[in-house]
């Protein structure tokens, strides 16, 4: 079976290595060593004032909500992973969809004011498929209108945006160190301010609260552990290697997929990306079924990332009309794509697509 997804493992022994310290100084977990190690790592690595490493994505982007003071409406995409659109509903606030851009399935910045109303607090808006949003337009609309901004940058390690880290713009950004993304700690995420104030503020939420026996706020635990934090130090030196392989895999399928079968979102200019996904979009969600069928009798694994279109989930209580969005959710598929998908499988999948008519 060729899975859509398959996390990259670096070689045994060089975790065993690294965790060797674990069995001499029994630090298993509340900020290790190597916590802290990955986390000056990460952050000299993609030239950050400040990373937390927390338990998961989903974690991060709560944390940020607190952080911020974050209440009311906030304005979002529904074009994105479900924790997204729960995050907010979870931390009590109102999600309010914005539709997306039909060229790169970001939220659309020039749809943002229409939304804006007396409640509204924030923007929280995801680099699906690790493709920038219009984060200077975004920007402009929150400083007219005092809105904080979150980026659920899930997708996008390593990705810059005219130099910089995509993490550094907003007033916070977060990850996803998820087993199945580029850059991965098996289970794990981060979350990176641009106010160290705000920063601080994280650090306290994700630990309880507290430093030592000094308590200074409310908190949870958003921690994550050593062993963690050790398959993030063998991963983060590979990944050159990581993204070099997968933008030959991408430039492979481009190559050979028919552009009269397939279209792809566009990756705007000034973008340094890291081709963490290979989506496709088809004519109609009738050949998307009728693709994901074929594959899957020949072994191939697809995913619909990301159906349905959030503004549609079945729990919510109000409703904002994001036709792009749900016209795309239903016609986008997610082909295979890691680190060792062999040429012939990627030729394989292809062929299989171009053969609908």
């Amino acid at each position: 079976m060729i899975n859509v997804t398959k996390s990259y493992l670096p070689p045994l022994t060089e975790y065993q290595q690294i965790i060797e310290g674990i069995w001499q100084n029994f630090h298993l977990t509340n900020r290790g060593p190597l916590v802290q190690k990955l986390e000056k790592d990460i952050s000299a690595k993609l030239k950050l004032d400040n990373l937390l490493f927390v338990s998961n994505g989903t974690i991060a982007i709560q944390l940020a909500i607190k952080a911020l003071n974050i209440t009311g409406e906030v304005i979002t995409t529904p074009f994105s992973y479900v924790a997204t659109t729960n995050s907010l509903l979870w931390e009590g606030c109102k999600p309010v969809f914005c539709d997306i851009s039909a060229a790169t399935f970001c939220l659309d910045a020039d749809k943002i004011e229409a939304l804006i109303t007396p409640k509204t607090t924030a923007i929280l808006a995801t680099h699906v498929y690790g493709i920038p949003c219009d984060v200077e337009k975004i920007q402009q609309v929150a400083d007219k209108h005092g809105l904080k901004v979150i980026y659920d940058a899930a997708h996008a390690f390593g990705v810059e945006y005219k130099g910089k880290s995509i993490f550094s713009y907003g007033d916070v950004s977060t990850c996803s160190f998820h087993a199945t993304k580029l850059f991965h700690t098996v289970e794990g995420g981060s979350a990176t301010a641009k106010d160290p104030e705000v920063f601080k503020t994280l650090s306290l939420y994700h630990s309880f609260g507290h430093i030592g026996d000094d308590y200074f706020t409310q908190g949870v635990n958003g921690k994550n552990s050593e062993f963690h934090a050790a398959m993030g130090l063998c991963n983060l030196p590979k990944l050159e290697m990581l993204t070099a392989a997968r933008e030959q895999h991408s430039k492979l399928y481009s190559s050979l997929l028919s552009p009269a079968v397939v279209s792809r979102p566009t990756i705007p200019e000034h973008v340094k990306y890291n081709y963490a996904y290979y989506p496709v979009v088809f004519d109609s969600e009738q050949t998307l079924f009728k693709v994901r069928e074929m594959l899957l009798k020949n072994g191939i694994g697809t995913r619909r990332y990301f159906y349905p279109s959030l503004n549609e989930l079945p729990f919510l209580d109000h409703r904002y009309p994001c036709p792009v969005s749900e016209d795309v959710s239903k016609r986008v598929l997610c082909l295979p794509m890691y680190f060792d998908l062999a040429k012939q499988d990627i030729e394989r999948v292809c062929e299989i697509v171009n053969s609908i008519t």
